[in-house]
């Protein structure tokens, strides 16, 4: 965990470095070059992974041992205690390894090649499943398939067989903190008298430029974290961020998918892009060399109002200035049509695959140690408290809900009865097209670029980069 100190604020830039992840990290695997990123300078070393082990080599021979390639490095020493507490209950050797924010595909590949290789890994969703569906041993007489609560969190192929499950499902909006926007309120002119009035882009707009306009009165930097697009944070704008137009047009196409998007909605996705980029703690210019740390620690210290990010980000923020009372989350309004009863963005991109190309020792290790993660107090526990996952097994009562105010915002949006966005970005063709959508809107942002070429980033890359992939 991460924690920032007021004396410590204004070198923040320079001593903190990258690996903050999302998602979804966090982010995705679908998303290198977040893991939910971009850095792909250490592709395939070994500088690029954190390493810790239970004890156990990573594939003794005998009774089988666990390998976990872990995707989310905010949760990574969780995941090296709680194989420590398997190893000792049961003795069976469990290793976790890492990847840097960023490399996941990458390691993944590495690690693939070796002898040694996972045994369990992670894919995104159905376009990290395409490159993987050869090496996912088939889930659907595992203990851990049975407790899972729907099949809406299962990657199921077309022959029926269990290729992933997902373990978290995660939110993400506009986290806010109430303090300093009650005293928004409270200011002369405020155009709005509770945060419930915000419920659609104009509104959220006039808040944040009036914000932005008083925001020495209010003693903060900006309306808007910082827009980094540094690799350890551009991941919530061309990833995160542009989900909404892409959940848009499906919506208004009644689709799931395509091999061509039209970019409907880019002027929508433009408008808050230049929201973000103006009313923000910096200027555009400075944009590049942002990070995820830059932006959380803003937040953490209350120097802005508006942070995206989702509730994985909690353990970011707690302990500093912003307290967990303080702590609401708001849709990402983009002045779609029928947004006055948007919810949060809410879904999955983090599924569990098993190696089938491992030892059927091995995988059968793997899979007791699922089981046990998932049936066990002691794994239980770790996932819902101590990883503060909201997780889709039937395993886990209301004694196991995690301690994250996040997490209540997003569920007091569902008992609103708010419509919540899906996480399309999952069907994004390739990390090279978020990449080059990524370049383009920094380019933008910075002035060197115009946002014609962001639209045709977003369109003709979609159309360019699907028939690579599909070829």
């Amino acid at each position: 965990m991460k924690k920032w100190k007021k004396l410590a604020a204004l070198s923040l830039t320079a001593a903190m470095t990258a690996s903050m992840l999302a998602a979804c990290g966090g982010g995705s695997q679908a998303e290198e070059t977040k893991a939910a990123g971009g850095d792909t300078t250490a592709a395939n070393s070994e500088a690029a992974q954190t390493t810790a082990s239970s004890g156990g080599e990573t594939t003794p021979s005998g009774e089988g041992a666990v390998y976990y390639l872990n995707f989310k490095p905010e949760q990574a020493d969780q995941w090296v205690a709680l194989a420590k507490t398997y190893t000792e209950e049961t003795g069976v050797p469990v290793t976790v390894v890492t990847a840097a924010s960023g490399t996941y595909e990458q390691t993944l590949k590495s690690e693939m090649a070796k002898s040694e290789a996972p045994t369990l890994f992670q894919v995104n969703g159905p376009v990290g499943l395409a490159s993987w569906k050869d090496y996912c041993y088939d889930l659907k007489d595992s203990a851990v398939y049975k407790d899972l609560s729907s099949d809406d969190f299962a990657l199921i192929g077309d022959d029926g067989s269990v290729k992933g499950i997902a373990y978290v499902i995660e939110t993400y909006g506009l986290i806010y903190n109430k303090k300093l926007l009650n005293d928004y309120i409270a200011t002369e002119g405020a155009v709005i008298t509770s945060a419930d009035d915000i419920k659609d882009f104009a509104t959220l707009k006039a808040v944040a430029d009036d914000i932005q306009a008083k925001k020495d009165d209010l003693g903060i930097e900006g309306a808007f974290t910082s827009a980094g697009f540094d690799a350890s944070s551009d991941w919530r704008f061309k990833t995160h961020l542009a989900n909404l137009p892409l959940y848009y047009e499906y919506k208004a196409d009644g689709i799931s998918s395509t091999d061509a998007v039209k970019g409907t909605y880019l002027d929508n996705f433009k408008q808050i892009f230049d929201l973000y980029i103006t009313d923000s703690t910096c200027a555009p210019t400075l944009l590049s060399g942002k990070t995820g740390e830059d932006a959380a620690s803003e937040f953490a210290l209350g120097e802005a109002v508006f942070y995206q990010n989702g509730t994985w980000a909690y353990g970011d923020i707690k302990d500093n200035d912003v307290a967990d009372e303080d702590l609401g989350m708001l849709p990402i309004f983009i002045g779609a049509d029928g947004e006055t009863n948007q919810g949060l963005c809410t879904g999955s991109e983090n599924y569990w695959c098993v190696n089938s190309k491992a030892s059927e020792e091995n995988i059968q290790a793997t899979l007791d140690f699922l089981q046990w993660v998932v049936e066990s107090d002691a794994g239980k526990n770790s996932l819902a408290t101590e990883m503060g996952f909201v997780t889709p097994f039937s395993t886990f009562t209301d004694d196991y809900l995690p301690a994250n105010p996040l997490v209540v915002a997003a569920d007091e949006y569902v008992k609103k009865g708010t419509v919540s966005v899906t996480w399309n970005f999952t069907t994004m063709p390739s990390e090279e097209w978020k990449n080059q959508l990524g370049s383009a809107m920094l380019e933008y942002a910075q002035g060197t670029g115009n946002w014609d070429a962001v639209v045709t980033a977003f369109v003709d890359g979609w159309a360019t980069e699907y028939q690579a992939a599909n070829n």
